[in-house]
């Protein structure tokens, strides 16, 4: 069957490779599976049930969930095949930015997921009158459950209604409206149709051509929110492999051992927490252990793609690549990263350790994939975001800016016909903000066009290469170069405080192992060994670009305390502003 909606991509499991696991959700410890006979009996009882409740084509339903989970993607598909339009908001923004998507969208319907965010919500349902109804999908008291959605789904009587509106569906509708985080100012409104998607989905779906994958399983550990996640998800449906959601963060060690992926998506910070992990327990062990540990990350930073492996290089697998592999079930042969750009070094050793990443490259507005690294010779090239899919083409600006176009670029903005004009040329070209070139057709990212900067002397400063590279030091969580208009550039500096307490008992040193936070920014010893690293990285830059002071935070930069975004961006302007006492200083004032 020819698939032309994002929903056919059920019945195309269905018909082509049905499964007894399409999707799972772990629930009073054990995994709750859905078949994708099931799976489809559920979607079209929701999409019966929403017509009860007097939704119609082209009103919007918000979904809200704090970890990844299978009421989330039922709704999302049922909503699909009414023609109704999902609104996905991370469980993350502030009360201000909730209410204004609410009230933006106009949403009509908000589910959410548990009593954190269901309190949330009903706290600024009073500001929101378009929601008329606020479903939750865990039991809580006094609160309606999505249960009864299904409840006014259970009669079939109106399925034919169902099966008429799907068919009404043009590939070019409008299917979801996402709000972009943003690193500055109000969320925009990304509108997108099932063509723009599943343009994506078919192209990428042939660049990870897979062998004997019949039973192929995933961890879904991004938030179902983020494009990225979401149209990989179809993607994995499209290729029926089962999706297990993660139940978050924390318990990703015991997830991995559980479901033992085949597949998994992440984006640069999960890899770089990951490496952070496994280099502490590398180093932390007896000496010839460490040793060991380390010879074989220097056997890793000289592996080169597809060439025989040096005796060394088998060697160290013995002994130290192949414990990785076990700590993430030992199937994983694919980790498709984006969102951000990732160290080349990190994507070398990972490699190397026989942990595949392909790296890609795009934005929401482009559904979101522009480019991607494949599985093959031909279409993989490390330190770069892989060619372009089939369905997009990319052409450098003047100034070095990526510029698109193909069917997977947006409706526009909602509401904002301004913003809309403002992202494209005037030829008809998609400006994406960030820049880079294309060598032998690969494209390769060197910045975010409005992140780039100019100090007082005239040099161009680049932060974000510099900023991966600091960050890989062990005391380093997260850091943002600054120095707009300034003599020169500086950073501030978030130390990674659990790993400095541990490093704290390792060498013996003459602290309090409860030394808080604010001490651990103040003590000369911590700053000088910072300011080490630092210096590491300082060989690697020109002049003009080397870090010449630094400033620590003595908080840790989160989401939930606005230096983040949803998908783990600085956000640079609430950064500096946040911590302007110590802009100050490191610049004398």
């Amino acid at each position: 069957m020819k698939v032309t909606r994002l929903f056919d991509i059920l019945y195309y499991q269905l018909r082509n490779r049905p499964i007894d696991v399409s999707i799972a959700t772990k629930k009073d410890g054990s995994w709750k599976k859905i078949s994708t006979q099931s799976l489809i009996d559920q979607v079209n009882q929701v999409s019966r049930g929403l017509l009860n409740y007097g939704i119609n084509p082209q009103d919007r339903i918000a979904l809200i969930t704090s970890v990844n989970r299978s009421e989330w993607l039922i709704m999302d598909f049922a909503i699909q095949q009414i023609g109704a339009v999902s609104v996905p908001i991370y469980p993350t923004m502030s009360d201000d930015d909730l209410t204004f998507i609410l009230n933006n969208s106009e949403s009509k319907f908000c589910l959410v997921s548990d009593k954190k965010i269901y309190d949330k919500v009903h706290n600024i349902k009073d500001q929101c009158p378009n929601i008329t109804s606020l479903f939750t999908f865990d039991e809580i008291e006094g609160a309606l459950n999505w249960n009864k959605i299904k409840k006014k789904g259970e009669e079939i009587s109106n399925q034919q209604e169902v099966e008429n509106l799907k068919n009404s569906i043009e590939p070019d509708r409008w299917v979801t409206l996402i709000y972009t985080s943003g690193t500055t100012g109000r969320p925009k409104g990304v509108m997108l149709s099932h063509k723009n998607i599943l343009t994506n989905v078919l192209d990428c779906h042939v660049r990870f051509v897979m062998e004997n994958d019949e039973k192929f399983r995933i961890l879904s550990i991004l938030p179902i929110c983020h494009i990225l996640e979401r149209m990989v998800d179809y993607v994995f449906m499209y290729k029926s492999y089962g999706i297990y959601f993660a139940e978050g963060m924390d318990k990703l060690a015991s997830n991995f051992q559980e479901v033992k992926p085949d597949v998994i998506l992440v984006v640069p910070r999960i890899v770089e927490k990951l490496y952070a992990s496994i280099y502490n327990k590398g180093t932390s062990g007896g000496w010839l252990k460490k040793q060991i540990f380390l010879w074989a990350l220097s056997v890793a930073k000289k592996f080169e793609p597809f060439k025989p492996a040096s005796l060394s290089h088998k060697i160290a697998d013995f002994l130290v690549f192949k414990k990785w592999r076990e700590a993430v079930g030992n199937n994983l042969q694919l980790i498709i990263c984006g969102s951000a750009a990732l160290s080349e070094n990190l994507c070398r050793i990972f490699n190397a350790a026989g942990l595949k990443i392909s790296e890609g490259y795009g934005m929401t507005e482009t559904s979101p994939v522009i480019t991607v690294n494949g599985r093959t010779k031909d279409l993989f090239c490390l330190g770069t975001v892989g060619p372009l899919l089939n369905s997009c083409k990319v052409k450098i600006a003047e100034d070095g800016e990526i510029l698109t176009k193909g069917s997977n670029v947006f409706l526009g903005y909602y509401k904002d016909e301004e913003k809309t004009r403002e992202i494209y040329t005037d030829d008809g070209w998609l400006k994406t903000g960030d820049i880079g070139y294309i060598k032998d057709g690969f494209l390769k990212i060197t910045d975010r066009k409005k992140e780039i900067f100019k100090t007082s002397g005239g040099k161009y400063i680049i932060p974000q290469i510099t900023e991966n590279n600091l960050k890989q030091s062990r005391f380093i969580g997260e850091a943002m170069v600054v120095g707009d208009g300034e003599k020169m550039p500086c950073a501030l500096i978030q130390p990674d405080f659990e790993f400095i307490l541990k490093y704290i008992k390792y060498k013996n040193l003459h602290m309090n192992t409860t030394i808080s936070p604010e001490e651990i920014v103040k003590n000369k010893v911590i700053r000088e060994r910072i300011m080490q690293d630092v210096e590491k990285v300082n060989k690697l830059l020109g002049k003009w670009e080397q870090i010449k002071k630094i400033e620590l935070t003595p908080t840790v930069w989160s989401v939930e305390s606005g230096e983040l975004t949803p998908t783990l961006k600085l956000k640079r302007k609430y950064i500096k502003e946040k911590y302007i006492n110590l802009y100050n200083k490191l610049y004398d004032r």
